[in-house]
């Protein structure tokens, strides 16, 4: 595959048991002769007030998600998700990200 158009999930993982949540993409991936990749894409329907909320929540906490393709059942490519302000989703492989990181919150 040099090239993916389509429909994609985006799932967030708060340990291997518990995906929190998954959110629809369209995505356009493409790969390189020397195999690596690149992805962008944006949400496949609008977030409403909510969705955006958590979305918001969970790219603050960490945009670490598990990305999962047509005919997959589980996330097999762990990516960091960086949103631009125009909705513009991108997309990089984190193969060596150990799922760790300190995060600190101001809770009101």
């Amino acid at each position: 595959m040099d090239r993916f158009a389509g429909q994609a999930r985006l799932e967030w993982w708060a340990n291997h048991a518990t995906c929190l949540e998954k959110y629809d993409i369209d995505i356009t991936v493409t790969v390189d002769a020397v195999g690596t990749w690149r992805a962008t894409g944006r949400h496949a329907n609008a977030l409403d007030t909510t969705q955006r909320e958590g979305w918001d929540f969970l790219m603050e906490m960490d945009p670490h998600f598990s990305i999962v393709f047509p005919g997959e059942d589980n996330g097999g490519i762990l990516v960091r998700v960086f949103e631009a302000e125009d909705g513009t989703l991108t997309l990089t492989e984190a193969p060596d990200w150990d799922g760790s990181g300190s995060i600190t919150f101001d809770l009101p």
